[in-house]
């Protein structure tokens, strides 16, 4: 899937096979397990399903390893092995449990040709590629521990919970790809309960939970594997990522600098750095974080859409176009991307392509408030002020922290004589973004025109210590500094 935080992606690619095909191609495999003294039905049946799973996906490895394309990939027999496990699905034929042996006969069908282009694209993608391969090297892991405690009650019983937890978080991957949220939270949820220590199943489901537009509980399960492994990127990454969907840029920036610095290799967490230091008028900092991004993945929709955001916030209005393009061309339907056209033709003055622009964003995204703030600058330019408030309280209502909602506003508040109604609109912009020096500068143009010289004289010098230029301007005029 993909799915937007607004940058949050599914974990996982699965092709669905058509059952016949000419292309198909269909490999099966058997396994009896013997059952051990502490084992039942159920646990036989787990061990014998993984088994036969890892016997089945070795056999496709081998057939794919014969292909030109996949030689090309230069990748290890166990690296072809766990990405196909995210793309084909085991189906169980027959099943027979005599009370001492559970045997079983599984099938893999597959389009060998679908296969290698689905292993092309998980490769470049670290994220999901590391998830496939830390869940099968888990499986792994557990069936030694099986063989090792086979004399342990205790320890035997958690290992086959730990197994069984596995089947479970890689069914919610399963259906968080598919765009099952309901499924894949309830998936995750039996994975956690099995095994309370699972800290991928955590992020998992705070990644449904995010899709089905729960963000709370989206973050609480990223703060629960935050606390269970303080060490693991992903965690971060999700969490930042959510962070700047929520407009808590600061914590954002803090927790995409935590990947870096734990993982440098992940793309993601420069686009949502970028992004965090837009809204932290780090603008500088922001372009170097999105070419980062753009060079680590040249066709990462998001590594452009944050960079077409770094240029509209560095008045590079034309590249922030090219970016925007770049980025509808990879992905025709994000949203973001047209809202940046939108801004960036209103910056340059088109203000009819802008509301255009503003439209399609709209569109795709009925819930993108930045949209419905760029579209009522839009009207506000073309002379439509009613429009522009509507849009402007629309875009409050979908998300009560844009400062940038609040400031255009009190802007037509103030446009149309409402100066109380102004200056309370440019109070809640400052207070949802301190930095904001626009919103002090129309505050303090109100103060001034209204007698309230020492209001005035405050909001001047804090925009003139923003940098500011024109505030900087009548300070100077006025022979006081900043």
């Amino acid at each position: 899937m993909k799915k937007t935080m607004p940058f949050i992606i599914a974990l996982l690619l699965v092709i669905s096979v058509p059952p016949a095909s000419a292309e198909t191609k269909t490999f099966m495999k058997e396994y009896t397990y013997q059952a051990g003294a502490f084992d039942s039905k159920a646990s036989s049946r787990t061990i014998a399903f993984e088994q036969v799973r890892q016997l089945l996906l070795e056999e496709l490895a081998a057939f794919l390893e014969t292909s030109t394309a996949v030689m090309d990939f230069q990748m290890t027999t166990d690296h072809i092995r766990a990405l196909s496990a995210g793309i084909v699905q085991t189906e169980i034929r027959k099943e027979k449990w005599d009370g001492k042996m559970y045997w079983m006969q599984a099938t893999i069908k597959a389009d060998p040709k679908k296969v290698v282009n689905a292993i092309d694209s998980l490769r470049k993608d670290r994220e999901k590629s590391k998830k496939l391969e830390d869940t099968n090297k888990r499986a792994a892991a557990v069936l030694q521990k099986l063989e090792r405690d086979k004399t342990q009650r205790d320890r035997y019983h958690e290992a086959i919970k730990e197994l069984s937890a596995i089947d479970w978080f890689r069914k919610g991957l399963g259906s968080l790809t598919l765009g099952n949220y309901s499924e894949a939270i309830a998936a995750n949820t039996k994975a956690v309960q099995l095994n309370p220590g699972y800290t991928e199943a955590y992020v998992n489901r705070g990644l449904a939970y995010h899709n089905a537009g729960n963000r709370e509980q989206a973050l609480a399960n990223y703060n629960k594997a935050v606390a269970l492994d303080p060490e693991y990127a992903l965690a971060y990454l999700y969490r930042g990522a959510e962070y700047a969907a929520s407009g808590n840029y600061r914590e954002a920036f803090e927790d995409s600098s935590k990947v870096i610095a734990l993982d440098p290799d992940y793309p993601l967490a420069y686009v949502t750095r970028g992004i965090a230091n837009v809204h932290l008028h780090n603008h500088q900092q922001a372009l170097n974080d999105a070419n980062r991004a753009v060079d680590m993945d040249p066709n990462n929709a998001m590594a452009y859409l944050s960079r077409s955001a770094a240029q509209i916030s560095s008045g590079n209005y034309q590249q922030a176009l090219a970016d925007a393009d770049k980025a509808i061309t990879l992905n025709p339907g994000l949203s973001m991307a047209y809202a940046n056209r939108s801004s960036a033709y209103g910056s340059l003055g088109d203000h009819q392509r802008a509301l255009e622009e503003s439209n399609k964003a709209i569109d795709f995204d009925p819930q993108n408030a930045m949209a419905y703030v760029n579209r009522g600058l839009a009207y506000f330019n073309l002379g439509n002020r009613e429009q522009a408030i509507a849009n402007y309280n629309k875009a409050i209502e979908l998300d009560p922290h844009n400062a940038m909602a609040y400031l255009s506003l009190g802007s037509a508040y103030d446009n149309a004589g409402y100066r109380r109604q102004a200056i309370d609109n440019y109070g809640r912009a400052i207070d949802l973004d301190p930095k904001m020096s626009e919103a002090y500068a129309k505050r303090a143009d109100i103060y001034s025109n209204t007698g309230n010289i020492d209001g005035a004289i405050s909001d001047y010098t804090m925009c003139a210590k923003l940098g500011h230029v024109r505030c900087q301007s009548i300070l100077r005029e006025k022979g006081m500094s900043w």
